[in-house]
């Protein structure tokens, strides 16, 4: 019998190494051999396909994949009839999401979406822009932009429609923003028939399950400490009062063992103050994945 393979496109370029790297944490052996399109993984019923994020949409789209990690922005740029089935906020500087922002030159005139008319404008999202245009009845030249857009104006373009995530390269190059255009975050897409197959659809949500996790569990670290009864009441006020600890009978019936999940960097504060009010037998350990 043959085993049923799930389609799955993995972006290239600059989301590659994060995509990898979340993949690891969930607990996939993921690696992408040089001159290869095809990473591999140790899934036998997984079948990674390498390629750009800009293009995952229309193969999905088409059923050339089964389903693939893609930004919204390309899944609206594309206008891909698609099935979303989760949005993993991830990119590769940052857990946050990504912006397409209208920019200028420092010193451009240009200040409104209305200054716009007539004008030329540089971009790899045309058809995003000239939607986020017609919307503000505005008319002007929309080119596509084959890369290195920031350098473009003021001689090439009046004005550029880019991505960012910390505005940093765009002021490097003496450019403003205007006003945002479009926010994205990654989007784990499925092809509509896909999604209803019943065999593909419980491998996409079992890999989004795990993909999830690993994402709940980064920068939280896992405290387990051992309190007399009588200092339980004081060893709780430190923590967050937002958090829920898991408390055990010990064998000793004076004594409960706590248990939390905390984020990393507050650690380092917590556990003197735990100290203080009673704690012992402090332990940290690392998280990999926390499931809701």
């Amino acid at each position: 019998m043959t085993t049923p393979v799930l389609k799955l496109g993995i972006p290239a370029g600059s989301l590659q190494e994060a995509t990898g790297e979340l993949f690891r944490k969930a607990g996939y052996k993921i690696s992408f051999p040089s001159r290869s399109y095809y990473p591999t993984i140790d899934d036998p019923e997984i079948h990674c396909t390498l390629i750009r994020a800009q293009e995952i949409a229309r193969y999905v789209q088409d059923g050339s994949l089964d389903c693939g990690l893609t930004g919204h922005d390309w899944v609206v740029e594309n206008d891909a009839k698609v099935t979303e089935l989760a949005e993993l906020v991830f990119s590769k500087v940052s857990r946050k999401p990504v912006r397409w922002v209208l920019a200028v030159p420092t010193e451009s005139p240009i200040q409104t979406p209305k200054d716009l008319q007539g004008k030329r404008i540089a971009t790899e999202v045309v058809n995003i822009t000239r939607r986020w245009l017609a919307s503000h009845g505005v008319t002007a030249n929309v080119e596509f932009s084959w890369g290195a857009t920031e350098v473009k104006p003021p001689r090439l373009a009046d004005a550029i429609v880019e991505v960012t995530e910390t505005g940093s390269s765009l002021r490097a190059n003496n450019l403003r923003i205007v006003c945002d255009i479009l926010t994205s975050t990654t989007r784990f897409i499925a092809n509509d028939n896909a999604a209803v197959d019943p065999w593909k659809r419980r491998k996409m949500d079992d890999l989004i399950l795990m993909l999830r996790g690993a994402m709940a569990a980064e920068n939280k670290v896992g405290l387990m400490m051992n309190v007399r009864k009588a200092d339980l009441e004081k060893v709780l006020a430190v923590l967050p009062a937002m958090l829920k600890p898991t408390i055990s009978g010990l064998s000793d019936p004076n004594w409960a063992d706590v248990m939390a999940i905390l984020d990393e960097d507050a650690v380092r504060r917590l556990i003197p103050d735990l100290k203080r009010s009673g704690a012992s037998g402090i332990v940290e350990f690392p998280l990999t994945k926390i499931i809701d």
